[in-house]
Formats: structure tokens, sequence, C-alpha cells
């Protein structure tokens, strides 16, 4: 069957599921996915071209609170606050990316970096507590009537679905535009060698910024999401190392260079997390961050392709036809 096809058909299943009377412990859940899927996809974006980043929890803190502070101090609306950050994002992105690139600091020293800009806006939310609540972390201003579509908040939880429903179809669509551009040919051949891409006219610190920017600013609409759901944040959970080392973890284990692997990564995650909560609760503290540290490692090394890859690959080689066998002389 057509792969749009089933894509349609899949979009439409997702569309009714509120109508089938789900509980709100449920909503949560697929909600959750979503807005994970789509911040999992923004870091895979530019993580499937070898531009390997551990910081991207700066961009999701950087959305979260901007837009956060923007509402509760000065009364803008996410719908102004959220554009405001997603460019505070890029030009994050612009300062530390053009010297990375420009001056060829990729590979491990680049994770390194952006491992090291994740940590200086945690520390930065935490030392301006004042503004922020440090490490207690800040509310979302409530507004009175509960729902309203200016404060992006909704009482029903039917209603943030579709809002996450579509800024996940949008994550999808931006991850097919990149790759069916000449962006990605580009990226292709500078992670294999960019003196030999450079020499092909392509500008390789041009296109490594541009891919590192748009996912900059995904992953910033992604933490501003995540915040006007939750309508409470802090520093551990929307930025510093432990966020960023979950993103890359959950790419990782649903497949990188597929297109559903990050939602498939979110699934997972999301699953596995909540039933160690069931299961051990707060009992055995660091248990999850042990389990995912593992997980990391097994997947590495026995899918490396990730869950998606993995099932991709394996129904290639059932439709790959068996050789005939050499007659026998």
């Amino acid at each position: 069957m057509n792969t749009r096809i089933l894509g349609g058909i899949g979009i439409a299943a997702l569309a009714v599921v509120p109508l089938l009377g789900l509980g709100n412990y449920h909503l949560h859940i697929l909600i959750t996915v979503l807005i994970w899927g789509f911040v999992y996809t923004s870091w895979s974006i530019m993580g499937r071209f070898g531009m390997v980043s551990l910081g991207h929890g700066a961009f999701l803190g950087v959305g979260a609170y901007v837009a956060t502070m923007l509402w509760n101090t000065m009364g803008l609306s996410p719908w102004v606050g959220i554009p405001v950050a997603m460019l505070v994002s890029m030009a994050m992105a612009l300062l530390v990316g053009y010297p990375c690139f420009r001056f060829r600091i990729v590979g491990h020293y680049f994770a390194l970096v952006t491992l090291a800009l994740g940590e200086v806006v945690r520390l930065t939310i935490v030392g301006l507590r004042d503004q922020t609540g440090g490490s207690l972390g800040m509310t979302v201003t409530g507004v009175p009537e509960g729902t309203s579509l200016l404060a992006l908040q909704f009482g029903d939880r039917s209603t943030f679905f579709y809002v996450a429903l579509l800024v996940w179809l949008g994550g999808l669509v931006i991850w097919r535009l990149v790759d069916r551009s000449m962006l990605r040919y580009a990226l292709e051949a500078s992670s294999e060698d960019e003196d030999a891409a450079a020499s092909v006219g392509v500008n390789v610190t041009r296109a490594k910024l541009m891919i590192l920017m748009i996912s900059a600013a995904m992953t910033t609409l992604g933490g501003a999401l995540y915040a006007q759901y939750q309508m409470y944040i802090n520093p551990e959970t929307v930025s510093g190392i432990a966020i960023s080392l979950q993103i890359v973890f959950a790419v990782i284990a649903g497949g990188l260079f597929t297109q559903l692997g990050p939602t498939v990564g979110a699934v997972f995650t999301l699953l596995l997390a909540e039933t160690l909560r069931v299961t051990f609760g707060h009992d055995i503290h660091g248990l999850d961050g042990t389990i995912y540290g593992l997980l990391l490692v097994l997947f590495i090394i026995y899918m490396p392709k990730g869950i998606t890859g993995s099932i991709m690959a394996g129904l290639t080689r059932r439709r790959r036809p068996t050789p005939a066998a050499a007659p026998a002389e």
C-alpha cells in the first residue's frame, strides 16, 4: 500500500483518539509522546548528519523559560513569546555554531561544546532565581477562565492534544523537506569529507549553521509547548545534561535515520519511565538514569539503527529474492 495512504490513515486514526472516551491519564500520555516526539525529531534533523549535540537542553530551556517569563511578567501572549524565544535560540546557535564550523570543531569536540552550552543555560536559570524561581522552578500563570487561545491554555486535554498533534505533524513535514532538499546532500557530503565537499562548491559552514538553527528553533518551540502544557517548569526538566542525554538516547533507540524513529523513541522511553515509576516509584534514586545508560550502550552495540531502522532492515531482507541455486554439473 502507498506510503501516503498509510500515513493518511495513521493521522486520521490519531485525530479520532480523543473521541474514543479515553481518560485524562491516557490522553496525557499521548500528548506527552507527541510533544517529545517533536523535540526528538528536531534533534534528529541535525544528528543524522553526524552533528551530535549534547546540549539541546539549552534550546529547550530557552523555549520554556523565555515564553513563560514574558507571559508571567509582561503579559505577552505565547504567540509572541514563542517567536522571541526561537530568535534567542537561533542567535545562541549562531554564536556557538559559527566558530565551531568555521574552525572545524566537529565530532567529539562539537559535542563537548554543546554540552557546555546546556550547562551554561541551566546554571543561568538557577542563578537568576529572582526571575526564574531558581532550582525551585516556576509556574505558568493561569488564566481565570481556565481556557484561552491567546494564552495557549486549555482546560480540556482534548484541545491540547490537537495542538500537540499539529506541532508534531509540522515536525515530520520539516524533516521530510530537509530530507528532500539539496541541504541534505550538502550535509551528507560534509559529514564524509569537508574538504571534498568544499571543493565541489558546498559552503560547509553555512549548511551546518542552517541545520543547527532550524533544529534549535524547533526544539525551542517544543520547550515552550511543554511549559504551556505542564504549567510548571524547573531547570532539571527542561535544561541541562540529563534532558540533553535523554533526547540523544530516545533518538538512537527509536532510529536516527528514519522519519518516525524519534517518535518511536518517545513512545519507548515514556513507557519505560512510566513502568519504572509505577513499579519502583522513587524508592531507588537514580534507577531510571542507570537503566537509560545501560540500554543506550546495548542499543549502540546490538541495534545501531534503532527500533525502526532494524525493523525496516528486516523487512528489506525478507523482500529480497533468494538467489537461485547453481545447477549441479
